[in-house]
C-alpha cells in the first residue's frame, strides 16, 4: 500500500501541515525540518497526490506550449529554449501542435485549460486576436513570432532588418537581379522577410521586378520546385535569397541537378541558420534567428506574468548574418560557424 502524508509526518516527527508546506515549496520551513521531511518521503517512497496539491495551491507547475509543428530543427531549438528556462524554475511542459490551423489550435487550447498555469503559443498567421480570444483572461499567455499589437506580450525576431541586411550583402557581391523565394502568404515571418528584401531593393535602387518574387511555403520541396521558375526568368537572376533555410536547401539540390554551380553561377542565401546549414556543400550563407533565445525569452516573459509583473509588451530579438560559401564568401571553419 502506498505511503500517506500522515505516515510521512509521523516518521519525520512533524505535523501534516509541515509536510504539505515542504511539498508546496514554502519558505516557512526550517532547513533542518525540510531535510527530515524529505528523508522520510524517500524512506517511505512517498508519492504526492498531484490532484490534491493542485486543488490546494491552484498551481499545476505545467506550461502549455502550442507550436505550428513539432518536427524540424527550428521548432526543436525553440522548444529547447523554453524547456531550459522552465526546468530551472520547476516547471514542466505540455507541448502540442496546431498545424497552423485555427480550429485545431482552439481545440488544443481548450484541452489544456485547467491543466496548465500559462501558455506559450507560436502563431505565425497575421491575425492573432481570434486565437487569443479563446484564452480566459486570467490565464497568462505569451505569443511567439506573431503580429503584435501590445495587447498580449509577444516575443519575435527582427525579420525585416535581417532580410534587408542579407539583400544588401548579396548586392555587395555585385548582384543586381536578386530573386526572393517567399514563405506562405499570410505568415508573419514570411511577410516581414519579404518586406526587408523589398526595403533593401528600394534603398539600393535595384529592380523590384514582381517576377523575381517566387512562391514558396517554407518547406524544402517548395525550394526544389522553385528552381524551374527561377531558371526560366530572363534575364536570369544571379542570386537567390530564400525566406528560410529549408527552402534554400531544397533549391540547392534543384540547382545541382540542373548543373548550376553555387556560388559560381548563382549565389544562394537562406534565413534562420538551422543546424544543417553549416554542413552543406557549399556551406549555406544565412540570417541567424536566435531560435533557442526566442524560447528562453518567451518563458522568461511568462514567468514575469505568473509572478504578477508587467513584462515588455513586445520583445524583438536581433538577427545577424552568417556569411559562408554559398553567397561567394570564403568558407568558415565549422567550429567558428557554430559560434
Amino acid at each position: 500500500m502506498a505511503a500517506t502524508i500522515r505516515q510521512v509526518a509521523e516518521r519525520a516527527g512533524v505535523s501534516v501541515a509541515t509536510v504539505s508546506r515542504v511539498l508546496n515549496g514554502s519558505d516557512r520551513v526550517l532547513a533542518i525540518t525540510r531535510k527530515r521531511v524529505l528523508e522520510a518521503m524517500e524512506a517511505l517512497q512517498y508519492l504526492p497526490n498531484e490532484t490534491a496539491r493542485i486543488l490546494s495551491t491552484g498551481k499545476t507547475n505545467v506550461i502549455g506550449v502550442l507550436l505550428p509543428d513539432l518536427h524540424g530543427e527550428f521548432y526543436a531549438k525553440v522548444s529547447q529554449g523554453i524547456e531550459r528556462m522552465a526546468r530551472t524554475e520547476g516547471y514542466h511542459l505540455l507541448v502540442s501542435s496546431s498545424h497552423s490551423d485555427e480550429a485545431e489550435a482552439g481545440t488544443m487550447i481548450r484541452t489544456m485549460l485547467g491543466r496548465v498555469d500559462g501558455l506559450i503559443v507560436m502563431w505565425p498567421r497575421l491575425e492573432a486576436a481570434s486565437l487569443t480570444a479563446l484564452v480566459p483572461p486570467d490565464l497568462p499567455i505569451v505569443l511567439l513570432n506573431a503580429a503584435a499589437d501590445g495587447a498580449v506580450p509577444t516575443v519575435r525576431f527582427d525579420n525585416q532588418t535581417g532580410a534587408a541586411a542579407m539583400t544588401r550583402h548579396l548586392a555587395s557581391h555585385g548582384h543586381r537581379r536578386i530573386a526572393f523565394l517567399k514563405g506562405p502568404a499570410g505568415n508573419y515571418d514570411a511577410e516581414e522577410r519579404l518586406a526587408g528584401y523589398r526595403d533593401a531593393l528600394r534603398e539600393l535602387d535595384l529592380p523590384a521586378d514582381p517576377a523575381l518574387e517566387l512562391d514558396g511555403n517554407f518547406l524544402r520541396e517548395s525550394g526544389y520546385r522553385a528552381v524551374e521558375a527561377l531558371l526560366a526568368l530572363e534575364p536570369r537572376p544571379t542570386a537567390l535569397f530564400a525566406a528560410n533555410d529549408s527552402m534554400a536547401i531544397g533549391a540547392l539540390l534543384g540547382l545541382r541537378e540542373r548543373g548550376v554551380r553555387v556560388p559560381d553561377d548563382l549565389a544562394l542565401a537562406g534565413f534562420d541558420d538551422i543546424p544543417p546549414a553549416q554542413y552543406l556543400i557549399p556551406q549555406l550563407s544565412t540570417v541567424r534567428s536566435p531560435m533557442q533565445d526566442l524560447g528562453e525569452h518567451a518563458m522568461h516573459t511568462l514567468l514575469a506574468l505568473l509572478g504578477g509583473d508587467d513584462p515588455e509588451p513586445i520583445t524583438t530579438l536581433p538577427t545577424r548574418l552568417m556569411l559562408r560559401e554559398s553567397c561567394g564568401c570564403p568558407p568558415v571553419p565549422a567550429h567558428l560557424s557554430l559560434e
